[in-house]
């Protein structure tokens, strides 16, 4: 394998499937950046800008088919030029995802082939324990390991206590406490941080992710300003995904910051994040217990004696809710899509024969 895709994540997943489906006349680049119908790849050849081929805008049924960043990609190169035409997008081995702003019911990836999730909160007063819970949920269900980066120590008096409220809803998750400023905790993080290993950082505007970039880059390679007076919210100094090499050989996606992220999957995320009350169901007397007004409810017992709080239970009713809200609109969705599939498919057999 070629030793600079290596460094950019290059794999064995990745190159068989290549070698099944591409000829010699093909090479391969990573998406670091997406633009408006263009994207910057990284190569073998250096950086270059690559535009899709016709037939793969015309092949699209939505948004999931284009290259994300993190996504290797097939290109033919045109190194003199500087440029690439894309034609495939190669599976991905991780992904996370949001639904997009607005009414519209779309899936955003956010970063692809992802190995590492660092799930950032602050620690002053943007501190969220129910935010770490959504961000877990979406995690779990990208297929990356998530990570807890609990970021600005410098600017809290109680770290312990927020360790801890931490760890009772991150059962098993690596949890990490560091400052940018003052460098407390940066070098624990170096086993994620290796050759070849893809990390994504997620978190509100004013985290610190560019900060903790920059920190790991040694420069500025990432803009960065005060988060606003009495509220502790960044403005938002990200406006859009890259994926950036790191000196010793790690690959880092930085995203712009998410107050509200609408979750686009989760079922599996919900059974990982609150095993606990998953667990706790189980013990119903009742096997379809809602935890409501049902007797012998395990978990309702677990509220009352003070093994499970309210916020907790209230929070997963509230994320129960909201994925099969958005599993029914997807229904909805696939069947428009299926339609429109075959709408298509007509129209083109429809010209072929016309044109005979």
């Amino acid at each position: 394998m070629n030793k600079e895709l290596n460094i950019l994540g290059w794999n064995n997943f990745f190159q068989s499937y290549f070698e099944k489906q591409y000829g010699e006349n093909y090479a391969v680049g990573r998406v670091a950046v997406e633009h408006t119908h263009m994207y910057t790849i990284y190569t073998a050849y250096g950086e270059l800008l690559g535009e899709l081929t016709g037939k793969m805008r015309h092949d699209a049924m939505g948004r999931e088919d284009f290259p994300a960043v993190g996504d290797w990609v097939v290109i033919t190169a045109r190194p003199e030029e500087k440029r690439a035409t894309i034609h495939g997008v190669l599976p991905r081995k991780s992904k996370f995802s949001r639904k997009v702003a607005g009414k519209t019911t779309e899936e955003q990836i956010v970063a692809a082939n992802v190995d590492t999730l660092f799930l950032f909160n602050a620690l002053n007063g943007d501190f969220n324990i129910r935010r770490i819970e959504r961000y877990l949920i979406l995690a779990w269900e990208s297929g990356a390991n998530p990570v807890i980066i609990l970021s600005k120590a410098d600017l809290c008096h109680d770290v312990e206590e927020k360790v801890k409220a931490v760890e009772t809803v991150a059962i098993g998750v690596p949890i990490h406490v560091i400052s940018a400023l003052t460098k407390e905790g940066i070098s624990e993080l170096s086993p994620y941080l290796g050759a070849g290993k893809t990390i994504a950082l997620l978190g509100s505007s004013g985290v610190g992710k560019s900060t903790f970039i920059n920190t790991l880059v040694g420069t500025e390679v990432l803009k960065t300003q005060e988060v606003r007076e009495g509220d502790d919210r960044g403005k938002h100094t990200t406006t859009h995904r890259e994926l950036i090499l790191l000196p010793e050989g790690g690959l880092i996606i930085d995203t712009p910051g998410m107050r509200e992220l609408q979750l686009w999957q989760g079922s599996e995320g919900m059974g990982e994040t609150f095993e606990d009350i998953e667990e706790l169901g189980k013990l119903c007397f009742f096997k379809d217990c809602s935890h409501e007004n049902e007797p012998r409810c395990a978990v309702k017992e677990a509220i009352a004696d003070g093994g499970l709080s309210e916020e907790r239970f209230g929070n997963y009713k509230k994320l129960q809710r909201e994925i099969a809200y958005m599993e029914r609109k997807q229904d909805k969705q696939a069947q428009a899509a299926e339609k429109e599939k075959w709408k298509k498919i007509n129209k083109d057999l429809k010209a072929h024969y016309k044109n005979r």
